[in-house]
């Protein structure tokens, strides 16, 4: 976050032991902590708030994509042109064929050949 190295951080803690008096260092360090926390919970609320902006940001797009597809309907007489019926309705419909079937080619060896009768 900040890039410090430990040289920095001993300077710093140094410097700290100079200016503040070794007795008040625990109640100091508590409050620069404290600091540093209330700063870690903005950093973190911003990341946030700026994710969700990136959402809805992403989601008014999507909507204005699906809003543009919903008035083009290039397939909007699909569903009218299948729900009419096939055929005209005063015209009835043919009878399906029927056709007998065929003997499979493996089983026609096992029958009898015509005019013998089976024992």
């Amino acid at each position: 976050m900040f890039d410090l190295s430990w040289t920095h951080i001993l300077l710093v803690l140094i410097v700290a032991l100079v200016v503040v008096p070794p007795k008040d260092l625990p109640r100091t360090m508590h409050t620069v902590g404290r600091w540093i926390g209330k700063a870690r919970s903005m950093a973190d609320q911003f990341r946030k708030s700026f994710d969700d902006m990136a959402r809805q940001s992403e989601l008014q797009e999507l909507r204005s994509e699906l809003e543009a597809l919903r008035h083009e309907r290039p397939l909007a007489g699909l569903d009218h042109d299948l729900s009419k019926a096939m055929l005209p309705l005063d015209q009835p419909a043919a009878p399906p064929a029927t056709v007998a079937p065929e003997p499979h080619p493996d089983l026609a060896d096992l029958a009898p050949p015509a005019g013998e009768s089976q024992p």
